[in-house]
C-alpha cells in the first residue's frame, strides 16, 4: 500500500508541473518555440516582428535566436540581455540594428557565437564587444560599416573566426598581435594604398586563412584596376616617404597658422591711423621673411606716427613758451635813438628844455635790470600765472 501511495504522489506532482508548463506556454506565446530539456533551454524565435527582446524568457537559456525581427538593440534591450548570463549563442541577424554602442554585450561572459549580420550597422564603438572573453565566432557581414578601430577586437582573446564581408570598408588597420584562424573580407571596396599595408603584412605573416581569397580585391587609385588584396605590391619604403612628407606638411601648416595668428593679433592692436578712426587695410599673408619684415616695419611706423600725433601739441606749447631772446647792447642804443626821435617830435614835450628826454630815458632805464641784460617779458609772467 505504501509504494502505491508514493507512486500516486509522484504522478500527481508530474501532472501538476505539466499543468504549470502548459499554462506558461499558453500565456507566453513567445516561448512556444523553446526546446526545454533538463539542463538547458534553447529558445529559437524568428519572424515575429519583435521590436524588443522579450522580457518573459527564461534567464538560464543558452541559445537565443531572434532572427528576422525589428530589434534595434536599444538600452532596454541591453538591460534584458544582461540577465542571460548563461547564454552561449546569440543570433540577432536580419534585424534593424544601426549602431553597436559600448558594452552592448558586457554581461555575456560565456557567449561563444555572436551573429549580427544582415543589419544596417554603420558605426561600431571601440568597446562594443567588451566583456566577451569567450567569444569565438563573430559575424558582422552584410552591414554598412565604413571604418573599424584597430583596438576593437583586441579584448577578444578567444576569437578565431571574423566575418566582415560585404561592408563599406576601404582600409582596416590591424595590429600584428591579433590572432585568428579564419577571416572573410570579400565584397568591400578596398583601396590599394598605404592604409592597407599593415593588413597586407598581417595576412602574409600570420597563419590566418582568408576565405574567398581570389575574390578579395582592392582598387588601384590611378587605373581603377582590381587586384588581389594579398598580392598587390605595396612598397613599405614608399609609404614611409609618404608618411614623412605628410608629417612635414602638417608641421609646416601648423607653423604657418601660428605665425598668421600672431601677425593678425599685432595688426589688430596697432592698425589705427589717427583721429579719423580709420583702420589700415590688412595685407595678404605670406611665408617669406620679406613679408614679415614689411609687416614689422608697418607696425613700427604706425606706432611712431601715433606717438608723434599725441606728443606734438605738448612740444609746440613747450617751444612757444620759451620764444624770448637776450637783449644786446646795440639793440639798447637803437631803442634810445628811436625814443629820442619820438619825444622830440611829440607836441606835448616840445616846450620843455633839452634835458627832459635824457631824464625820461634815465627813468626808463630804471625799469631794465642792469645785471642780466634781459628785458621783461610780460607774456611769460601771464603764462606762469595761468599755469599756477
Amino acid at each position: 500500500m505504501l509504494p502505491l501511495r508514493s507512486n500516486r504522489k509522484a504522478l500527481n506532482m508530474k501532472l501538476f508541473w505539466l499543468v504549470i508548463w502548459a499554462g506558461i506556454l499558453f500565456l507566453n506565446p513567445v516561448t512556444a518555440d523553446c526546446n526545454i530539456t533538463s539542463q538547458t533551454v534553447t529558445c529559437e524565435e524568428s519572424g515575429k516582428n519583435l521590436s524588443n527582446i522579450p522580457t518573459n524568457l527564461f534567464q538560464n537559456i543558452t541559445k537565443l535566436n531572434l532572427k528576422n525581427n525589428n530589434i534595434t538593440l536599444k538600452d532596454t534591450d541591453k538591460e534584458i540581455l544582461q540577465s542571460f548570463i548563461n547564454l552561449t549563442e546569440l543570433y540577432l541577424n536580419e534585424n534593424m540594428i544601426t549602431v553597436l554602442y559600448n558594452n552592448s554585450f558586457c554581461s555575456l561572459t560565456k557567449l561563444v557565437i555572436l551573429d549580427i549580420s544582415n543589419n544596417h550597422i554603420i558605426t561600431v564603438h571601440k568597446a562594443a564587444f567588451a566583456g566577451l572573453n569567450q567569444l569565438s565566432v563573430l559575424n558582422l557581414s552584410y552591414n554598412s560599416i565604413i571604418q573599424l578601430d584597430s583596438d576593437l577586437f583586441c579584448s577578444l582573446k578567444s576569437l578565431t573566426v571574423l566575418n566582415l564581408q560585404y561592408n563599406f570598408l576601404k582600409y582596416f588597420h590591424i595590429k600584428p598581435s591579433f590572432k585568428l584562424i579564419k577571416i572573410v573580407l570579400a565584397g568591400n571596396p578596398w583601396t590599394c594604398s598605404c592604409d592597407l599595408l599593415d593588413l597586407q603584412i598581417w595576412l602574409t605573416t600570420s597563419n590566418v586563412t582568408m576565405e574567398n581569397e581570389n575574390s578579395t580585391t582592392c582598387t588601384l587609385p590611378n587605373t581603377k584596376e582590381q587586384v588581389s588584396i594579398k598580392t598587390e605590391a605595396i612598397q613599405p619604403a614608399d609609404c614611409k616617404i609618404e608618411n614623412a612628407s605628410l608629417e612635414n606638411t602638417v608641421t609646416s601648416t601648423s607653423a604657418i597658422k601660428l605665425q598668421s595668428s600672431a601677425l593678425l593679433t599685432a595688426l589688430t592692436a596697432n592698425n589705427i591711423t589717427g583721429n579719423n578712426g580709420t583702420h589700415a587695410e590688412l595685407p595678404l599673408l605670406g611665408k617669406s621673411w620679406t613679408f614679415l619684415a614689411g609687416v614689422l616695419g608697418f607696425v613700427l611706423s604706425t606706432t611712431l606716427l601715433i606717438f608723434t600725433a599725441i606728443k606734438c601739441p605738448t612740444w609746440y606749447h613747450y617751444l612757444i613758451s620759451y620764444s624770448h631772446r637776450r637783449l644786446e647792447e646795440n639793440d639798447s642804443e637803437m631803442f634810445e635813438q628811436e625814443f629820442s626821435a619820438d619825444t622830440s617830435s611829440s607836441p606835448t614835450i616840445s616846450d620843455r628844455n633839452n634835458d627832459d628826454p635824457i631824464v625820461i630815458l634815465e627813468k626808463i632805464h630804471t625799469f631794465v635790470p642792469a645785471e642780466d641784460g634781459f628785458i621783461e617779458d610780460k607774456y611769460i609772467d601771464s603764462y606762469v600765472t595761468e599755469e599756477s
